[in-house]
């Protein structure tokens, strides 16, 4: 090992790093590698240190010793996030101090490394996950202390969450998207909450609950819900504006959902609560409205770039479409009539001793129901029991020329909120959609393990507040124009690790190991440089 001392050049100023190496062979020949940084150091350690390399009798080579590296940077970036963002407030006052820390613990893992529970504490090993939740450095857990921890979340979830919304939001929220989701089980799940029901993960045969969040126009979670797994999507939303209104104390907002929650019923409680919303309207529904257009509207929608605004019996709706919708449209129609056809000539190849037409015919109809296709075809069984069959080409050309089109329903008056506006409302559902993707991917909230109904709501809560912090994270970064998914760069800055230098017994200093260039500069587009200028003193 030596010391190195390197110049560089920035803003006409220059600096020196002084960086302990290591020299070592390969089959190419040798090469050496950085051990740390000890630029931070006052400059007669420095030199005590590189004498002391060089075989120097200052101190016994063997007495100074540069321990293992703990992985580091993206632990002190949520560690300086969460007292930032009033979070110290948040678990205050639930169980003990050791309890906090592996609740805290538990989110943090969400975010760096998402593992079962029983994995968190090998997973933790090699970085200060322990001392940035407050722990000792040498803290050992196991997955019972973890489940006495979460169980502190109940009945204490709603002043919790509550507290989440006021620190996000103090001066409330006008908007609101909500969106609904599932997650399964591995195994049966807590008969209380597990279902089989509609699968968004394409997961028909597993147990699942639903999740239905809600959150603001930049995709800042207000609220979770964890629901049976066969709840209806249509009757989920009248109990979230109770708990909005209760919870929150949100009167005056204008609710953004897709067309699965749009029926009469929650209409009409929301214009009963005097709220504003936005929603989409099933394709038949579209295809009566434009059976009705004028002839000039009827122009207008020859540009899918066009945003066409229509007035009809006494409601407003907003058509809007794109090009790269129309694509996604005749793809997706190619693919079900191939799969419909494929699957037609398969039934009528099959030889049968005897066939009874109407039963032949109701499995054709059956089949094409389950492929979404029946609207495409016409079908009949002939006297001798052949299925027979041929397109429906007044229909797919209809609907070919309404391909990448969809059709918006709101009550939001026109001069406060312009057809772009009630269709950029709309495209925020994307931005739940985003929720869901890293709550249930960078996050793994599926698939659940847990058997109690309480844990898995705790779970998936713990969950909530690691996306709520990786979400108020991503607002604060895209103001610097960074644009990427916050989790995958806590886990690139948490390659940046200390090493601790000790001489004999004795701990000598806490050092940072040099940052690749690379990290600099992503340090310095995030305005972390301040952060890493210095080590805080939990580390230390």
């Amino acid at each position: 090992m030596f010391v190195q001392a390197t110049k560089s050049k920035r803003g006409g100023k220059t600096y020196v790093t002084h960086l302990v190496r290591e020299s070592f062979r390969t089959a190419k020949g040798p090469r050496s590698r950085t051990l740390c940084n000890i630029t931070g150091l006052p400059e007669p350690v420095r030199e005590l240190i590189a004498a002391n390399l060089r075989g120097q009798s200052f101190l016994p080579a063997q007495e100074l010793q540069l321990r293992s590296a703990l992985d580091y940077g993206g632990l002190a970036v949520l560690a300086d996030a969460w007292t930032r963002f009033g979070l110290d407030r948040f678990l205050s006052g639930l169980g003990t101090a050791r309890q906090q820390g592996l609740l805290k613990a538990m989110i943090f893992g969400r975010l760096l490394f998402p593992s079962a529970k029983l994995a968190l504490s090998e997973q933790a090993e090699g970085t200060v996950l322990a001392q940035a939740c407050g722990l000792p450095a040498a803290e050992s857990f196991d997955e019972d202390d973890l489940y006495e921890a979460m169980d502190l979340l109940n009945g204490q979830w709603v002043p919790l969450e509550k507290n989440l919304y006021q620190d996000a939001f103090p001066q409330g929220v006008r908007l609101v998207l909500y969106d609904l989701t599932s997650t399964y089980f591995e195994g049966k799940g807590p008969d209380q909450l597990s279902r089989y029901g509609h699968s968004r993960d394409h997961r028909g045969d597993r147990r699942q609950v639903i999740l239905a969040v809600a959150t603001d126009a930049q995709g800042i979670p207000l609220h979770l819900e964890v629901l049976r797994g066969n709840r209806a999507d249509n009757k989920t939303l009248q109990g979230l504006l109770i708990t909005l209104r209760r919870r929150f104390g949100i009167r005056e907002a204008t609710f953004v959902f897709d067309g699965g929650m749009s029926s009469r019923l929650n209409l009409a409680a929301l214009a009963a609560a005097q709220l504003q919303f936005v929603t989409r309207l099933s394709n038949a529904t579209m295809e009566a409205l434009l059976a009705e257009l004028p002839p000039d509207k009827q122009l207008e929608l020859g540009d899918r770039q066009q945003v066409v605004e229509v007035m009809q019996h006494g409601n407003r709706y907003v058509i809007a479409g794109g090009d790269w919708r129309q694509q996604r449209d005749q793809e997706r129609r190619t693919v079900r009539l191939a799969k419909a056809e494929t699957a037609l000539k398969k039934m009528a190849g099959v030889k049968r001793k005897k066939v009874d037409p109407q039963t032949l015919a109701s499995q054709a109809g059956r089949m094409l129901e389950r492929l979404k296709a029946h609207k495409y075809f016409t079908y009949h069984v002939t006297p001798q029991g052949r299925l027979e069959w041929e397109r429906k080409a007044e229909v797919i050309t209809r609907e070919t020329q309404r391909d990448g089109w969809y059709l918006l329903h709101t009550n939001c008056p026109a001069e406060a909120c312009s057809k772009e506006a009630v269709l950029a409302h709309y495209k925020g559902l994307l931005d739940v959609e985003e929720a869901f993707c890293q709550l249930k991917s960078y996050l793994e909230v599926r698939p659940i393990y847990h058997r109690r109904p309480d844990r898995v709501r705790n779970h998936v809560r713990l969950c909530f507040v690691a996306y709520w912090l990786s979400a108020r994270l991503g607002r604060q970064w895209r103001s610097s124009g960074e644009t990427g998914e916050v989790p995958r760069l806590l886990r690139r800055l948490q390659t940046i690790r200390i090493g601790r230098l000790q001489v004999g017994k004795q701990q000598a200093q806490t050092l940072m190991t040099d940052v690749p260039k690379a990290l600099n500069e992503v340090l310095a587009k995030l305005g972390l440089i301040k952060l890493f200028a210095t080590l805080p003193t939990w580390v230390l």
